[in-house]
């Protein structure tokens, strides 16, 4: 079968390797479709020196089972929430199996998605990630699923209501995803700040009714001031790898206002953030980091219902294609690029 490798370094190619075949309580499924993640841009930009290689990367996918193993139970198609807990640890007990102390994810710790074929581990089996795809939702759809989770996780902590004003640095994917979830949740106000013009221009045509803003401009930090009045905002989500959205995020928030760093930052320099101002605004600053099995199973409902819809955001590209959809995310000609093996 042909996987795309990371061989270490910036060392990354389309290989053959074997079919796999399921052991004990395994499974194996054909990639349908698979996505690129902002992890994923990062490993073939920059490298990993975490990941233990040579390793298949990606994590995002939708799956059809080819053999179920001994779990006869096991058909069709599933998406898999890819961050496997121990099941034992205490995260893991309070069902956030995503901050488990000894956390096992496909495509880091496992083989990953961007291959014809994938093993599924017996852990995930066992552990209840795997969720079946309904029949009308497109393997496309199904594969940029988990990314949603992820911002249902960030949003569990924001407790957005009707009425609030929220502000997204970032227009990418994820960026315009939290702007939509964000109306789901009654937001009154929605901004997506954002540099490239590219970016903001697609995103003005993908999220209508949200206001998009040129954070380039020195004077953005005004306008989003007059877009609610003068004040601040209500909740502020970092959907970008930039430490300056920490600082003036947290500049524009208000009083008791709530605050997701929901893009990681490059680098061990990551000291954005003024404690004074969180200490006397009274505000909630919070992590994420993946996602549970139940938020992708969120996640998939929302698709499949209608609500959301992701197809609007993908770019397809062959497997053999790789190098030219990582190219499309760097040019920023593309918002989601969903590889087809």
């Amino acid at each position: 079968m042909k996987a795309f490798v990371y061989n270490g370094g910036k060392d990354f190619a389309i290989q053959e390797l074997p079919i796999p075949e399921a052991e004990a309580g395994e499974a194996i499924a054909r990639i349908l479709c698979a996505s690129i993640c902002g992890t994923d841009l990062r490993t073939y930009r920059f490298g990993n020196e975490k990941l233990k290689t040579p390793i298949t990367i990606g994590h995002e996918a939708c799956y059809q089972i080819v053999d179920s193993g001994k779990n006869a139970s096991l058909s069709g198609r599933y998406i898999v929430a890819p961050a496997i807990g121990c099941g034992r640890c205490r995260s893991c007990k309070k069902g956030r199996t995503n901050m488990c102390d000894s956390l096992q994810t496909i495509g880091f710790q496992y083989p990953g998605t961007f291959a014809e074929y994938i093993r599924i581990p017996a852990e995930a089996i066992d552990r209840g990630h795997l969720i079946r795809v309904p029949d009308h939702v497109s393997n496309q759809a199904a594969s940029v699923v988990e990314p949603v989770a992820c911002a249902i996780n960030a949003q569990s902590y924001l407790k957005i209501e009707d009425g609030d004003s929220v502000l997204i640095y970032g227009a990418g994917y994820l960026g315009c995803i939290h702007a939509e979830l964000a109306r789901m949740q009654g937001a009154r106000t929605v901004m997506i700040a954002e540099v490239s013009e590219n970016r903001r221009n697609r995103a003005k045509e993908l999220v209508p009714d949200a206001d998009v803003i040129n954070s380039y401009d020195k004077a953005y930090m005004d306008q989003v001031r007059d877009n609610v009045g003068g004040s601040g905002v209500d909740v502020v989500i970092t959907a970008c790898p930039a430490g300056i959205t920490h600082r003036q995020g947290l500049e524009l928030l208000n009083k008791n206002g709530r605050m997701s760093l929901f893009g990681g930052l490059p680098g061990g320099n990551n000291f954005h953030l003024d404690s004074n101002l969180i200490h006397y605004k009274e505000a909630g600053v919070f992590g994420a980091h993946a996602s549970t099995v139940e938020q992708n199973r969120q996640a998939l409902e929302l698709v499949a219902s209608g609500r959301l819809n992701v197809e609007k955001y993908i770019t397809e590209f062959a497997l053999e294609d790789v190098d030219k959809a990582f190219r499309s995310l760097i040019d920023e000609t593309a918002e989601k690029a969903v590889l087809i093996p």
